[in-house]
C-alpha cells in the first residue's frame, strides 16, 4: 500500500528530491526551491508523518528501512527514476541510506543526523524538545510571538544562524508543523540507537557520489559529528557551509545550492565514465 507523500514540483531537467528534516516541512525549501527549478525537475516532499504527508501505514515502524522503502515507492508514483536527493538532518540520514541502496543518482545531506555520541545526543535532544514542547503552546500565543522580531529569533535561533530572515507566518507554519507531525516521537526514537551503529554500516558508494555539507554554526548536530562521518564513510565529499544552522537553505542558499549542483555534476561525470568503459 502506497503512503503518499505531499509534495511541491517545479522545474525542468533531471529530478531532484528534497527531504527534509524531523518535525520540519518541505517549506524549509522554499529559500533555495526557485533557483534549483532552473535547473532541475524539483519534487520538495513531505517526510510520512509530517509536514502534509500521511503517516506510515498501522504497524510499521519507522526504521530507516521502512521510510525510505516508502520513499522510493513515491519516486515510482511521481514518475522519477533514480532522482538526485538533497536531505537535511534526518532528511539527510535518509539520503545516505537510499545512496547506498542504489536508488538515487546522488545524494547531497545538509547536517545529516546518525552520528551522535552520548553528549551529542543530549545535546541535540536538550536544543531539539524545547522546539517540539513550545509548539504546543496556544495558537494564539505561537502566532503572537511568531510576529515579533525577538519572538522569531527565540524560536529560530537554534536552527539557523540567521532566523530574523523568516517572515512571521512561515515562523507560525513551522511551529504548527512541529505541533501536528505524527510521526515526530517516532522518528525520534529511531534516531536515538543510531549513534551506536558500526561504521560498516554508513560507507559511501563511488557509483551514488555523497556529499556531506555541515553548517559551522549548527547547534543542533555540532560539526564535530563531520567527523565521526568522515571516518566511517568513505568515498564522501566534505563541504563546510560558513555562517550556517542547522537548517541552512535560508542562511546561505548560494552554498547550499553550489553544493548541490557540484554533487549532481559528479554523478554525471560518474555515469559519463562508466558509459565510456
Amino acid at each position: 500500500m502506497l503512503s503518499e507523500m505531499a509534495y511541491t514540483r517545479r522545474g525542468q531537467g533531471e529530478p531532484l528530491v528534497l527531504l527534509h528534516g524531523i518535525g520540519h516541512r518541505r517549506a524549509a525549501y522554499e529559500p533555495v526551491l526557485d533557483e534549483l527549478a532552473r535547473h532541475y525537475d524539483v519534487i520538495a516532499a513531505d517526510l510520512p508523518g509530517l509536514g502534509d504527508s500521511p503517516p506510515l501505514p498501522h504497524g510499521t515502524g519507522y526504521s530507516a528501512e521502512n521510510v525510505t522503502a516508502a520513499i522510493t515507492e513515491n519516486f515510482a508514483a511521481w514518475g522519477v527514476d533514480r532522482p538526485h536527493v538533497v536531505g537535511n538532518s534526518l532528511g539527510g540520514l535518509l539520503s545516505i541510506a537510499l545512496a547506498q541502496h542504489g536508488d538515487v543518482r546522488s545524494a547531497t545531506c545538509l547536517s545529516p543526523a546518525g552520528y551522535f555520541r552520548p553528549w551529542s545526543l543530549l545535546q541535540a535532544t536538550v536544543t531539539l524538545l524545547p522546539l517540539k514542547l513550545g509548539s504546543y503552546l496556544p495558537k494564539a500565543v505561537l502566532r503572537a510571538v511568531s510576529r515579533l522580531p525577538i519572538g522569531r529569533r527565540l524560536i529560530g535561533f537554534a536552527l539557523y544562524s540567521h532566523p530574523d530572515r523568516y517572515s512571521a507566518e512561515r515562523v507560525y507554519g513551522d511551529a504548527l508543523a512541529m505541533r501536528h507531525g505524527q510521526g515526530f516521537w517516532r522518528y525520534f526514537v529511531r534516531c536515538i540507537p543510531l549513534g551506536f551503529t558500526s561504521p560498516e554500516s554508513f560507507r559511501g558508494s563511488a557509483k551514488v557520489p555523497i556529499t556531506i555539507a555541515w553548517g559551522d554554526k549548527d547547534l543542533i548536530l555540532h560539526q564535530s559529528q563531520a567527523k565521526l562521518a568522515a571516518r566511517r564513510m568513505r568515498g564522501v565529499e566534505f563541504v563546510t557551509l560558513a555562517d550556517c544552522g542547522h537548517v541552512p537553505m535560508g542562511d546561505s542558499p548560494e552554498q547550499v545550492i553550489a553544493a548541490i549542483r557540484a554533487t549532481t555534476a559528479r554523478a554525471t561525470v560518474a555515469h559519463d565514465d562508466s558509459s565510456v568503459g
